[in-house]
């Protein structure tokens, strides 16, 4: 006969926990029930005895299998090590008080990331303990967070140093996978997207990209989106999904942005230029044809240059072209 495969902890299973205030009620009348028990018995060994203190152990016992849920928050039920749910409902409930509240520790960070982005707070599900170590609670939030990476420098695909930023918004999906398959999914998150985020900056150029190329300046939506697939790829292993992920702080790195300032301006000027001269060009053509076609003053080669390069000088010029009065010819 075959053996059956062990059921795998990454595989998140839903399960209910019993009415929290059904229980209590259940407990308070055990409580009860002991005491009269207690009260009625005689002699202190007589069995009404023994039994009102079993049923208070019992009732007592129930007092510490309570807890509470709010919206979109989960609890992940342990017991002696194995994964036997997860309660997603919220309300006051009660399980088994045998269960599991805590999964372990791990190593406290100097400066740790927190649920809405501050840098001065723990980490989701982590509480304060002793001796540099922060305890991981069985409790996993669902709701939408907010990381802020720290600015990272990185080379761009041509090698240029860039200062480069993201926020990233996920939420956890699979509990049993975030509990289970990764140490702490807080710092595997932080870890992950510094990691995508180094990937994608190599990948794409600052600025100035060849002819439809995307550029981290230029291409914001679409590198916002391979940064979210890069993202969900590499954290799909920790039960979470990523629902958006985008740039928020690109830029030259200090030792560089100078001249790339001054690059940005040249090219800009060169553009301008290149414009300015187009156009001018086009003026002095219509304005040499107007003069044909109206028989104004026939003019030839000669006074034809002449007039063009007049004509491009007052266009073309930065500053405004002063006048000068001619009282001979050409010929003069």
């Amino acid at each position: 006969m075959p053996s059956q495969a062990p059921q795998s902890a990454s595989l998140e299973h839903i399960t209910r926990a019993a009415n929290g205030w059904a229980i209590l009620l259940l407990s308070v009348a055990l409580l009860v029930a002991a005491g009269f028990l207690i009260q009625i018995a005689a002699p202190p060994g007589s069995p009404f005895h023994i039994l009102g203190a079993l049923i208070a152990a019992i009732g007592l016992a129930f007092l510490f299998g309570f807890f509470t849920l709010q919206p979109n928050e989960a609890r992940v039920l342990i017991l002696f090590g194995a994964y036997k749910g997860t309660v997603r409902n919220s309300g006051f409930h009660w399980a088994n008080p045998l269960y599991a509240r805590k999964r372990g520790s791990v190593p406290t960070k100097g400066v740790t990331g927190s649920d809405n982005g501050s840098r001065n707070r723990l980490p989701l599900g982590r509480t304060q303990g002793a001796m540099g170590f922060q305890s991981l609670t069985t409790t996993v939030s669902l709701r939408a967070h907010n990381f802020n990476s720290e600015t990272l420098k990185v080379n761009d695909k041509r090698g240029n140093p860039v200062e480069i930023a993201a926020v990233v918004v996920w939420r956890v999906e699979n509990t049993a996978q975030a509990v289970f398959d990764v140490e702490d999914y807080g710092s595997y998150i932080e870890v992950q997207s510094e990691s995508a985020l180094r990937s994608i900056a190599s990948r794409y150029a600052y600025d100035h990209g060849e002819e439809h190329e995307i550029t981290l300046r230029g291409g914001a939506d679409e590198v916002a989106f391979a940064l979210k697939e890069e993202l969900q790829i590499r954290l799909v292993k920790a039960g979470v999904a990523v629902e958006e992920a985008r740039l928020t702080h690109p830029a030259y790195a200090p030792e560089i942005a100078p001249a790339m300032l001054r690059r940005q301006q040249a090219e800009a000027i060169i553009a301008a230029r290149q414009i300015i001269v187009h156009n001018a060009v086009t003026m002095v053509h219509m304005a040499l044809d107007e003069l044909d076609k109206k028989n104004v003053v026939k003019l030839d080669d000669e006074r034809k240059a002449a007039m063009v390069s007049n004509l491009l000088v007052v266009l073309c010029g930065s500053s405004e072209a002063s006048p000068v009065i001619n009282t001979g010819t050409l010929y003069n």
